[in-house]
């Protein structure tokens, strides 16, 4: 079982829940995070989602999602999911958007609802997805164009067009930003 961090609208844990169980049309609010994976020639790892996920099936998207476990720094949830989705091994792991929250309904009905830290990260080699995860991915240009994205990565596209250019020099956020849960 894979527990999340509930969280109230503060942003302060009060519980925890079973991953498997949260994301239906009452989602509570919970802690998660996005990643954005680069390699050594500033292309983005773009991934699409596989067709048996939960939440936005076959969807392209950024490099990798997932929560923290109760407890678990981000860094080490980050190394976590990329090495079990995606087979990479992480680098620098860069806090580019603590504050990052949204709420997005699929046409089911089914929601997601997170307070969503977005982090860049440095990664060699190419991917060995997790057919259950990941269905297939691309490295392109930052940033991605002519590609339908999940409804978070435009939220979060937008917001980090606001940091810059190029992704190499987006500032570092200071870990005091985060939701107070991830202290």
């Amino acid at each position: 079982m894979e527990l999340v961090v509930l969280l109230d609208e503060a942003g302060q844990a009060i519980g925890t829940a079973d991953k498997a169980t949260v994301h239906h049309r009452e989602t509570p609010l919970h802690l998660a995070f996005s990643a954005y994976v680069f390699d050594a020639q500033n292309r983005f790892l773009l991934t699409r989602r596989a067709q048996t996920k939960r939440t936005w099936p076959g969807v392209w998207t950024n490099s990798c999602c997932g929560h923290p476990g109760p407890g678990e720094a981000f860094p080490d949830a980050i190394a976590r999911r990329l090495k079990d989705e995606l087979g990479l091994d992480a680098g620098p792991v860069d806090l580019v958007l603590p504050r990052f929250r949204y709420r997005a309904e699929m046409p089911d009905g089914v929601v997601e609802n997170e307070m969503c830290p977005v982090y860049r990260v440095t990664a060699a080699g190419d991917p060995r997805p997790d057919p259950e995860e990941v269905m297939d991915f691309e490295w392109v240009q930052w940033p991605p164009r002519d590609r339908e994205l999940s409804p978070w990565a435009v939220e979060q596209l937008g917001q980090l067009a606001q940091l810059g250019p190029d992704p190499r020099r987006w500032p570092v956020a200071p870990a005091t930003e985060l939701p107070p849960a991830a202290s």
